[in-house]
């Protein structure tokens, strides 16, 4: 029987420093909207297995799962909570509890309940603006420099993908880790302003900082509120821009190398050798091994057992790669300075186990095997399948469900098909198929993978009629060339499965800009009223 706590207990485990995993097994636009713990993070009962051993690797680590407490949606004993405690329990994971009274149990008892993702991280970029005053530009002012033709560069410290969707003309992509790494290739000049930008906040700050804790020379300042700012600005962003960095010099690496010495003196970062991390990977705490690199030099070849998370984006969503909270972490990249840049900041959080592997691999050391994707032993179900072209011929008879995001949904989906959140599937596919009349029934995911998960609760559901998967997802079907709709045509499910950024909004763009970025600076005395955190910002 799964083991119950009540909020009490988990938020004394929250102020006392147990390791354990806190999770929110709620779809992420719920999450997101009707509000959580802090230190709640998400797995979403639907794609529960492609998630959690990235965020779990050791089957061994408390676990304690939380829904929404309310009785019309999450039955006491059968709710969400409860049935991915069951999931996990099957998939190896050995000490597993329920909060009882989910979410509405957390905020009747009084305890601060917070909107919004990735909270923490964002939350500590506020503590960390506030604590430093971080230079900061306004985008009309920032305009008036690069109009009078100021000796500036902008860095946009965001992956690329979010880079070429949209920027600051004239900006360089320069990812979070990579400022400090790489800086002195786009700023050799003393004189030079440096400029640094993200799509709101958060990257914009940590960004700037971290040049500042480096020890830059230059003058460094945060673009406030990123590209949102410039939008509301009036101002126009630049679309499919792909300048990024290239090798780095040796101007650049002698600074960095000389930045991450200083750093690493400051604020006593522990540096281990493969002996060491042997001696951690015994200690029984659950370990996370994280390659901090770029993706593209992640890909060409890694330690095995190291997962990909790039030194900015850990920082920014530490909750999508670390699942345990007071785990040990150690990092690694090919010379020290971005992991242990990354490691100051993540000590800072409130990550006190926090190690940095400073080895050399030798040759034939590294793997470019792919990260795997679920615990030993698991496999996935292996339903019926059928062809686009099949599906494209029995459309009539056939009830059509998209297990995609609502999101990816809106912008292309299989004529006719309904969307469905997989976790409702037991509620939603029966009166579908009373509604239809539908003869049989093809569950549709972006590769396949979603749906087959589904597969066997689908069938549970549809009573004797059959259940396929489309062979090769939506992916096959678009690349079949055939016909797609687009919009929120068919919804099962609101569209609450998960998190719409500001500029993913078809209306009120700028409002909805306007209403994160607010949400953003409140976080700071919402975090001091929960007195769960634990920042300690370091002053340059």
């Amino acid at each position: 029987m799964t083991q119950k706590l009540d909020v009490a207990q988990v938020k004394a485990m929250l102020k006392d420093g147990t390791v354990f995993a806190f999770h929110d097994v709620r779809e992420e636009g719920e999450f997101s909207t009707q509000g959580h713990p802090l230190f709640a993070t998400p797995l979403p009962l639907s794609r529960l297995e492609p998630r959690v051993f990235a965020l779990l690797p050791d089957p061994r680590t408390r676990i304690v799962l939380m829904d929404s407490g309310d009785a019309a949606v999450d039955p006491p004993g059968t709710g969400r909570a409860n049935r991915a405690a069951a999931k996990l329990t099957q998939m190896g994971y050995a000490n597993v509890a329920v909060m009882t009274g989910g979410l509405k149990a957390w905020r009747d008892a009084g305890y601060e309940v917070f909107t919004g993702v990735n909270v923490p991280s964002k939350a500590f970029g506020e503590v960390v603006e506030h604590a430093n005053d971080t230079p900061r530009i306004d985008a009309a002012d920032l305009q008036k420099l690069v109009d009078a033709g100021t000796d500036l560069v902008i860095l946009d410290s965001r992956p690329f993908p979010e880079f070429n969707n949209m920027s600051i003309p004239g900006g360089v992509d320069c990812p979070g880790a990579e400022l400090v790494y790489r800086v002195k290739d786009f700023a050799p000049r003393p004189e030079t302003l440096v400029v640094v930008n993200c799509a709101g906040r958060t990257r914009s700050i940590i960004g700037a900082q971290s040049l500042i804790n480096a020890g830059l020379p230059n003058k460094v300042i945060a673009l406030k509120n990123g590209t949102m700012g410039w939008h509301l600005a009036g101002l126009k962003v630049a679309r499919g821009e792909t300048k990024s960095f290239g090798p780095q010099g040796p101007e650049a690496a002698r600074f960095a190398q000389a930045a991450a010495a200083d750093l690493s003196k400051r604020l006593a970062i522990r540096k281990i050798d493969k002996a060491g991390l042997a001696a951690l990977e015994k200690n029984g705490k659950p370990l996370y091994r994280l390659d901090v690199r770029d993706p593209a030099e992640y890909a060409t070849g890694h330690l095995p057992g190291f997962r990909h998370a790039a030194g900015g984006q850990l920082v920014q969503a530490t909750d999508q790669y670390v699942g345990a909270r007071n785990a040990t972490i150690v990092l690694h990249d090919n010379d020290g300075v971005r992991a242990t840049l990354t490691a100051h900041w993540l000590l800072q959080m409130g990550w006190d186990d926090v190690h940095v592997l400073a080895h050399q691999p030798a040759a034939g050391e590294l793997t470019t095997a792919p990260e795997p994707r679920f615990p030993a032993g698991f496999a996935l179900p292996r339903p019926a399948t059928v062809t686009p072209a099949e599906l494209q011929k029995s459309l009539g008879e056939t009830l059509v469900v998209d297990l995609d995001t609502s999101l990816r949904y809106r912008d292309g989906h299989v004529p006719g098909a309904w969307f469905a959140v997989r976790a409702n599937l037991a509620r939603t596919l029966p009166g579908l198929l009373v509604q239809t009349g539908a003869r049989q029934v093809v569950l549709v995911s972006p590769d396949s993978e979603i749906a087959a998960l589904a597969a066997p609760e689908a069938a549970a559901a549809a009573g004797n009629l059959p259940v396929a998967v489309l062979a090769g997802g939506m992916k096959a079907w678009r690349d079949a060339g055939l016909a797609i709709e687009t919009g929120h045509t068919h919804m099962a499910d609101p569209p609450t499965d998960v998190w719409y950024r500001p500029y993913d909004f078809k209306d009120n763009v700028e409002a909805a800009m306007r209403q994160y970025l607010e949400w953003e600076v409140d976080l700071v005395p919402q975090v001091e009223r929960d007195g769960d955190a634990r920042f300690t910002v370091l002053k340059r």
